[in-house]
């Protein structure tokens, strides 16, 4: 886990002079993942320090901020440099973003995953413009020898009110340079009553480029003297290379190497393979479809999805090999209720199915690499190649493209490592792109997973008893409804099965909501209550105190989920055939609430009429039209893994190859999404996760409140018509 340590008191600011005019600003902090120490000796040394952002002020009234994290399409290559930029109170106009090289020296934690962009970087980047500013302030009253307090900034100009007199940011550039940096924590912030920047619209600083297809992702990268290369790796995951005709391939149109690579046993690293390196993609393509491989698929080669699900019923009629939470007397209280509820419920493995496919361009040049590749974790990354070729980190300078999707699936970079393989063997620089069967081959899936569920109500139609059985997935002993109930039993197994998984979107989340929120809806539907009030008593229960561990607040989802009922209109007369579901999540420090509205077409097929989407993301949303998109983006995510979005295995491999076997929400298909942020008093924090979650739920319940057909197995597919 990535821990990032508040800004200290040692935190400061470091300038230089731009060559040709201008200033750069350097902020300086504490190391991340360590602790501010104020016992440290007065003669600590600059190496327990790093410079964490910077701005680079041109003598032409510009600005250029660089935005440190990738972008992955989640916004914070616009959203991050806002930060600085309304602290600093510059001009948006006058603002160029740029992305930032991966220097984690320089920048600390460089990554895009969870949902962490805005609460790891929310504070320090507030504190990195207002520090700039100050300084710019501090030249400003020097020059005219008044009190730094009776100055005031906006779009760029200081004033000092009083007499009347104003400067430019760009005509106190050298005087800036001189002024003894402020301490960050003790930088005075904007009023965000003052904001110009922050809280207001703005388009993605890339959005022209990307509507007029130039060059800005991985797939873009061109580099001179490049050749393009394939990687062909054991269809059975993590299958081990027996021989393949490397020497036949080496002779056909365009190929200029062919080669056996031998890589380990880790399913996200470097696997074994056979590299095809050619002048053109489709030279190495129709070169790979000559080629004649015997693998070993090992042990992965016997699983199966239906071999899972036998195994997952087999397994739920004994005790599993692990408790994780046990509160109460499950047992007694299922006995004694008047109403008690089982299901069986499960979700399949899912493919991240980004449109952009893995690749990334590598040269080997005089021992050392240089990489361009959309990745969410550049430095892992660079640590894996570096650990798997045997050079030291030092000697690998990574370039972060834009990423066309990642949802998770960049989080891991065996595409990476296979790249910086192939340029090393083959000594020229070279462009290894997956096909889209490959991406769907070996990705990271979704863990699948599957719940036996026990519940109980009493006679006052309270939940009294919960016991879930959970075989290869596991939900975590401290989320929902832990705390709140008085009788919760958690028991886990997770049986070996080989195939390769990993973080999807709202990792965990996107799957365990769906059981978890369905089966509160049958315990509502038993003891014959409304399921949103269902759901609103059980938040004003709680039954055990929080936990070191327990991060979740009863009373924040609760305001969320009589938000969503207001604005919904939960509960209004609907059509014959309709009916409205709600569910709600905690996930990724995020607090959101959904209601969908669905019902039977004409046709008889599903047709989803509206959601509404209501999130407590704390205090301060940056860019509204992002963070709207966002919300949408993972509500309609949600309902497509939920509509049709099934990854099956047999004989150890990936049944579904491409989109035809594989159906994406198509725009026609797409619902109205509403969405409203009830703003509350609490850190900020992302978005990229959390909407996702209840959209799932909510829509299955809605399917029952319609037709009384209860969807306990995703994908929904075809179970209307069943």
């Amino acid at each position: 886990m990535t821990t990032i340590a508040p800004v200290g008191r040692r935190a400061f600011l470091k300038v230089a002079t731009l060559a040709g005019g201008g200033l750069l600003v350097a902020v300086y902090g504490p190391r991340l993942g360590v602790a501010a120490r104020g016992d440290r000796p007065a003669a600590d040394p600059l190496a327990d320090t790093q410079l964490n952002a910077f701005i680079r002020f041109h003598d032409d009234g510009t600005v250029t901020i660089l935005s440190k994290n990738p972008e992955i399409g989640q916004g914070v290559k616009t959203a991050l440099p806002l930060i600085i930029a309304e602290e600093l109170d510059v001009p948006w106009a006058k603002v160029t973003i740029e992305q930032a090289p991966l220097d984690p020296a320089v920048f600390g934690p460089q990554f895009a995953g969870g949902s962490t962009a805005t609460p790891l970087n929310w504070d320090l980047l507030r504190r990195t413009g207002a520090a700039a500013r100050a300084m710019l302030v501090g030249a400003a009253a020097k020059q005219w020898n008044v009190a730094a307090a009776t100055c005031t900034t906006a779009d760029a100009v200081v004033t000092h009110a009083p007499s009347g007199r104003t400067a430019t940011y760009a005509s106190l550039l050298a005087v800036a340079a001189t002024i003894t940096p402020p301490a960050l924590d003790q930088v005075p912030l904007k009023d965000p009553a003052a904001y110009r920047l922050v809280g207001k619209p703005h388009k993605d600083v890339d959005i022209h480029k990307i509507v007029t297809g130039q060059p800005l992702y991985g797939i873009d990268v061109v580099v001179p003297g490049m050749h393009h290369a394939v990687y062909e790796k054991c269809p059975v995951f993590g299958g081990k290379l027996v021989s393949a005709n490397v020497d036949e391939v080496r002779k056909l149109p365009g190929v200029t190497h062919a080669f056996v690579v031998k890589g380990g046993p880790a399913l996200d690293g470097l696997l074994d393979g056979v590299a095809i390196v050619a002048d053109s993609w489709w030279h190495a393509q129709s070169a790979r479809g000559k080629l004649k491989v015997q693998w070993d698929g090992g042990a992965t080669a016997a699983t199966s999805t239906a071999g899972m699900d036998a195994k997952a019923r087999e397994l739920a009629r004994a005790p599993l090999d692990k408790v994780t939470r046990n509160e109460g007397d499950v047992a007694a209280a299922l006995a004694a209720a008047p109403m008690v509820v089982e299901a069986q419920y499960s979700y399949p493995f899912i493919v991240h199915a980004p449109l952009e496919p893995q690749n990334t361009t590598a040269e080997w040049k005089d021992g050392k690499l240089e990489i361009w590749s959309p990745t969410q974790m550049p430095q892992p990354g660079r640590d894996l190649v570096a650990k798997t070729l045997g050079i030291p980190p030092a000697d690998i300078t990574i370039h972060v493209t834009r990423s066309g999707g990642g949802f998770g699936r960049r989080l891991k970079n065996d595409y990476m490592v296979e790249a910086a393989q192939i340029a090393k063997t083959a000594g020229v620089p070279v462009k290894l792109l997956w096909t889209r069967e490959d991406d769907f081959a070996h990705d990271h899936y979704r863990q699948a997973g599957w719940h036996f569920f026990r519940g109980a109500v009493d006679a006052q139609g309270q939940v009294v008893a919960w016991q879930d059985r959970m075989v290869y997935d596991e939900i975590g002993e401290a989320d929902f409804p832990s705390r709140f109930v008085p009788n919760l039993r958690l028991e886990v197994s997770t049986p070996f099965h080989g195939v390769p998984t990993g973080a999807l979107r709202a990792p965990g989340s996107n799957g365990q909501a769906f059981v978890v929120q369905s089966f509160v809806d049958e315990l509502a539907f038993a003891a014959r209550r409304d399921p949103l009030q269902f759901r609103l008593d059980m938040l004003r229960r709680q039954v055990t105190p929080p936990g070191p561990r327990d991060r979740f607040s009863a009373e924040r989802m609760a305001k969320v989920l009589e938000v969503v009922r207001d604005r919904s209109g939960w509960g209004k007369t609907l059509p014959k055939g309709r009916g409205m579901g709600v569910a709600f999540h905690f996930s990724h420090r995020g607090y959101f609430a959904e209601v969908v509205e669905a019902g039977v077409g004409a046709r008889g097929g599903l047709v989803i009429h509206q959601v509404w989407v209501v999130g407590d993301i704390g205090r301060q949303v940056i860019n509204p039209i992002n963070a709207e998109h966002q919300a949408i983006g993972g509500a309609l995510e949600g309902i497509s893994h939920a509509l049709a979005q099934e990854l099956t295995i047999d004989k150890g491999r990936a049944v579904e190859a491409n989109f035809d076997e594989y159906a994406l929400l198509r725009m026609p298909n797409a619902p109205p999404v509403d969405v409203f942020f009830h703003l509350t008093d609490n850190s900020p924090t992302g978005l990229g996760e959390p909407a996702l979650p209840p959209v799932i739920p909510a829509l299955c319940n809605a399917i029952f409140a319609a037709t009384g057909k209860r969807i306990r197995k995703l994908p929904i597919g075809n179970q209307l018509s069943a």
